[in-house]
């Protein structure tokens, strides 16, 4: 079954079409600056990739370039949108009406709707491209696969807010969490790399990027996770400043004289690694300028690299101990020096990092990086969202009649 995987942005559209049958990737890219005169759209894998600008006025055009690059490039592997089975969204968030994967009908874009608040930079353009595929493909089934499904299992005990419990209710205020496609995917593969049912294990997930969550897997049922009612809390992210006195708010309104939306827009884009150093939400420019010794960017990093172990170790105490922990996404995958920060003095916890492992290029491969006695298993594992949509698109469009 060939399904076509899109994950729009608020100015991206990123897809890729994927035949399940064989596990593979036939074409990937991405539609970046949508709405800008500088628009343009990278098509191909690896060697093969391409950029063409093209002015993209909206997703509805986006996607028609989408299709025409699928269908007319140089290494089309389909001629026609027909030969595509069934199109999978990530969908962002799903609040508290969705615990699974969906097919798409009305009822669902409306809660999808609904939830749009939440999500202001996803769930509207996700629904754009809904649309706009009933328009340009009609009768292909589509699927929403939420990022904030996952994390339906946590108990009241970790969802709940200590607010007045009358205002939660009425306002769906509760952790949703999000990036739940990633954790699900890192979680089962690090089982199967182990050798070991998921059952059987408790996992700690920790994806970071320039946005950054941590979750506790506790016998493949999520019980815990960092981000909560919206992405902005939890850890220290790239320009989000995560988890603070909610009293700094109030106080900033009032003796900066800002509004509440002004406010709002500080923590989730002036903050964080951005705001501390000065210099880059790039972790990369960031650990450059750290080694050149300028003393807000070696700041910036130890608190990145603290915010992380005080989640970390909160997890392991939640879960009552640890079997491994995984780390996926830009900084995760790649960050050596973060990753040894992160794990310094863990050794008496049973979580020995290889210092060499941890220096080897892995060239986007999974690999451990604790040492071969670690009793806890540190491994890093590149995060495959798309893989889980197709497969959760394949699995719903396979039952229908």
């Amino acid at each position: 079954m060939k399904i076509l995987v899109l994950n729009a942005g608020s100015s991206s559209l990123k897809y890729q079409l994927i035949e399940t049958d064989t596990q593979t990737m036939l074409a990937k890219g991405l539609c970046e600056r949508v709405g800008s005169k500088n628009s343009y759209i990278k098509h191909g894998a690896d060697k093969d990739e391409r950029i063409f600008h093209q002015f993209m006025a909206d997703h509805e055009e986006a996607l028609r370039v989408v299709f025409d690059a699928l269908t007319h490039s140089d290494r089309s592997t389909i001629t026609s949108i027909d030969q595509i089975d069934a199109i999978g969204h990530r969908i962002v968030h799903g609040g508290d009406f969705f615990d699974e994967s969906v097919l798409i009908d009305q009822d669902v874009i409306d809660k999808i709707a609904r939830l749009s608040p939440l999500a202001p930079l996803h769930n509207p353009p996700a629904l754009a491209c809904i649309e706009v595929c009933q328009k340009l493909a009609p009768g292909m089934p589509q699927t929403a696969v939420f990022d904030t499904a996952f994390f339906q299992t946590l108990p009241p005990s970790a969802y709940m807010y200590p607010l007045p419990y009358e205002l939660c209710r009425v306002h769906r205020i509760r952790k949703y969490g999000a990036h739940g496609t990633s954790h699900r995917y890192i979680a089962h593969r690090c089982a199967a790399l182990l050798g070991r049912p998921i059952e059987d294990l408790k996992i700690v997930t920790c994806h970071l990027g320039n946005g950054c969550s941590i979750s506790a897997v506790d016998h493949g049922i999520a019980v815990d996770t960092s981000m909560g009612f919206t992405p902005l809390d939890g850890l220290m992210m790239g320009t989000r400043c995560g988890s603070i006195d909610p009293a700094i708010i109030p106080f900033l309104i009032e003796n900066e004289n800002l509004s509440a939306a002004e406010v709002n827009d500080i923590m989730n884009k002036k903050s964080g690694l951005l705001g501390v150093s000065g210099i880059s939400n790039d972790v990369r420019d960031v650990t450059d300028a750290a080694m050149s010794g300028n003393e807000r960017a070696v700041l910036a990093y130890d608190m990145y690299a603290h915010s992380i172990r005080k989640y970390l170790g909160q997890y392991i105490v939640e879960m009552a101990g640890v079997d491994a922990i995984v780390l996926t996404a830009g900084v995760g995958e790649n960050a050596e020096r973060i990753r040894r920060l992160i794990f310094a003095g863990l050794q008496p916890l049973g979580i020995v990092l290889d210092q060499e492992k941890n220096r080897l290029r892995h060239n986007g491969k999974e690999r451990f990086i604790s040492r071969d006695e670690s009793p806890v298993k540190i491994i890093v594992i590149p995060t495959n969202e798309e893989f889980m949509i197709a497969q959760d698109t394949y699995d719903i469009v396979s039952r229908l009649p």
